[in-house]
């Protein structure tokens, strides 16, 4: 225990004499040249102040670099912020542009029509092996009725089955139950469109005698009055003769692109011829 006073005595009074050096040092005039004793003293802690100072450098280097990178992770998380909400304003632009198109293309089949028109929006599906169907966000509280016509921008979709208040259902010209009177526009050949599911639909009740080709387009020939007259179902994508039997088997690929269906129109009143 004695001997451990013995060292921290003399250890205390090395760090205080140091200290005091150190002290004296730094506060040397700088406006008049240092007598023998100065001189003594900074020769003697010039050697040992010199790792001290090179060692602040290194930290002062080290501090500066850290506030610098902290400064660019701040930097860099405001651009990753800035960019996304960029990236989002492309997004809501080429989404309203793209809206605004398909609104013109409807606009432009309104026109067409005689009768009034209702815009809805397609808001739900319902797919069954006996039933293809789309829910639309108009109901009877907008005056849709059953029956109604259903068309898009490219023609025909299909008809009203079911209303209810805010929502109607709307068979479509796919499905089995569906039976449009149609016209091969060239050669203005009669049939009835079937739906074939698949998103195919058939023209029934064509002779062989009739002249139907793959790439004729159909449209409603206005027979039955829900459709008005001359607007696109499909295309004939197959025509098929067989060697027996007095009708031939025509298939059509609807004009609308079904899968892709967002807008359409309901025809508010049912025509009659």
């Amino acid at each position: 225990m004695g001997m451990f006073k013995k060292y921290l005595y003399a250890l205390l009074s090395a760090v205080g004499i140091f200290s005091a050096l150190i002290i004296f040092t730094l506060n040397v005039p700088h406006n008049r040249e240092a007598n023998t004793i100065e001189r003594l003293v900074l020769n003697v802690m010039t050697p040992i102040l010199q790792p001290v100072y090179r060692l602040s450098g290194v930290i002062e280097d080290v501090w500066d670099g850290y506030v610098r990178l902290i400064d660019v992770h701040r930097e860099n998380l405001q651009l990753r912020e800035n960019i996304r909400v960029l990236n989002e304003r492309v997004r809501e632009g080429d989404e309203a542009k793209l809206a605004n198109q398909r609104l013109s293309r409807l606009l432009d089949m309104k026109k067409t029509i005689k009768l009034p028109t209702l815009a809805a929006e397609v808001v739900g599906e319902d797919v069954t092996p006996w039933f293809r169907t789309f829910i639309l966000n108009r109901g009877s509280s907008s005056g849709v009725r059953e029956g109604m016509a259903v068309i898009a921008a490219d023609g025909i979709v299909g008809q009203i089955v079911k209303v209810a208040a805010s929502n109607s259902r709307v068979v479509l010209l796919t499905d089995h139950a569906s039976g449009i009177a149609a016209t091969i526009q060239r050669s203005r050949a009669r049939g009835v469109v079937k739906g074939k599911s698949e998103m195919l639909c058939t023209l029934e009740f064509t002779t062989r005698e009739e002249d139907v080709k793959v790439g004729d387009s159909v449209i409603s020939s206005g027979i039955g009055g829900v459709f008005q007259k001359g607007l696109p179902i499909g295309e004939v994508t197959m025509v098929k003769r067989g060697e027996y039997g007095i009708f031939q088997t025509v298939t059509i690929r609807p004009a609308v692109n079904l899968a892709h269906l967002e807008d359409v129109l309901i025809v508010q009143s049912v025509e009659h011829d």
